[in-house]
C-alpha cells in the first residue's frame, strides 16, 4: 500500500470526506437506468464513507459497501442514510471481500484508481448478473473562476506530483484489455453553496493533501492560501460552486 493510499486509514481524513460536494440527484437516476436484471443488488468498491451507497439503498434490493478503511466505513454507519437496512458495510480490500451477489450494478465513486484492477476484476466477474454494468463516477467543482490561484497552492503542497489532468482511468483499463465500454454521460451542471470553512476542510479529504503529511504550521499554510484564493468570490461566507459529474460504463472482463 502506497503512504497516499494509507492517508484514507486516517481518521481525520474520514472526518474531512463529509465536506466534499454531494454527488447531484442525476447520478443516482442515471444508475438505477443502468439496472437491467434481477436482484436488484449492487456492489459499491471503494465504498467509503458512502456517498454513493447511502442514497442509492432505498432505491435497491441490497448494496454491498467496500472499503479497506475502517475509519471511512464507521464514518459512512454514522452518517445520514448509513444505517438503512439494505446496507451491508464491510472493512475489506476488494480482492478478498467476502461477496454476496449476483450483482446487478458495481459502482466506483472516486476509487478504482486506487485498485488492481486485473485482481479486482477477477474477483467480482463472477459475482455479476448477464447484463451488469461497471460504472466508474468522478464528480466536483468545475468553471471555478478562483482556479488559477487554487491550484498554485495546491501545487505547494500536494504530496502527489505531476499529476495529468487529462488522464482517464476508464480508458486507461479499457486500454488493457479489462473493460469493454459501453457508454458515458456527464450530468447536467447543478449549483451548490458552501462553507468557506468547509470547502478547505474538503482538500484534507484527500490523500494528497491529508492533515497527517503536513506540520500544522504547513496545514495553516494551506487553509489561509485556499482562504486568499477564494476571498474574492464570497459572500456571507459561502462560496457558490458548479458541480457537475461524469459517468461512464462498461462490461469488466477477465
Amino acid at each position: 500500500m502506497t503512504e497516499l493510499a494509507a492517508s484514507f486509514q486516517q481518521e481525520k481524513v474520514a472526518e474531512a470526506y463529509q465536506h466534499r460536494p454531494p454527488y447531484p440527484d442525476e447520478v443516482f437516476d442515471r444508475l438505477i437506468g443502468l439496472i437491467t436484471d434481477e436482484p436488484r443488488r449492487v456492489l459499491d468498491i471503494g465504498a467509503g464513507e458512502g456517498a454513493l451507497t447511502r442514497p442509492l439503498a432505498p432505491r435497491v434490493e441490497h448494496i454491498d459497501a467496500i472499503d479497506f478503511s475502517a475509519p471511512m466505513i464507521e464514518a459512512g454507519k454514522q452518517r445520514p442514510g448509513g444505517d438503512h437496512p439494505n446496507i451491508s458495510w464491510q472493512v475489506s480490500s476488494i480482492e478478498t471481500a467476502d461477496l454476496n451477489g449476483p450483482y446487478a450494478l458495481v459502482t466506483a465513486g472516486a476509487s478504482i484508481h486506487w485498485m488492481p484492477w486485473a485482481e479486482t476484476f477477477a474477483r467480482i466477474v463472477p459475482h455479476l448478473t448477464p447484463n451488469a454494468q461497471l460504472v466508474v463516477i468522478e464528480h466536483g467543482p468545475v468553471d471555478m473562476p478562483w482556479w488559477d490561484d487554487l491550484v498554485k497552492v495546491i501545487q505547494r503542497h500536494s504530496r502527489k506530483q505531476n499529476h495529468d489532468p487529462k488522464y482517464n482511468v476508464s480508458e486507461a483499463i479499457r486500454d488493457q484489455g479489462l473493460l469493454d465500454l459501453n457508454g458515458t454521460v456527464r450530468t447536467t451542471p447543478v449549483t451548490y453553496h458552501q462553507r468557506v470553512a468547509d470547502y478547505i476542510e474538503q482538500f484534507h479529504s484527500t490523500s494528497s493533501l491529508a492533515r497527517d503529511l503536513m506540520s500544522a504550521e504547513e496545514a495553516a499554510d494551506f487553509d489561509t492560501g485556499v482562504e486568499a484564493a477564494v476571498r474574492p468570490y464570497t459572500k456571507d461566507g459561502f462560496i457558490e460552486l458548479t458541480i457537475q459529474a461524469e459517468l461512464t460504463w462498461g462490461r469488466p472482463t477477465i
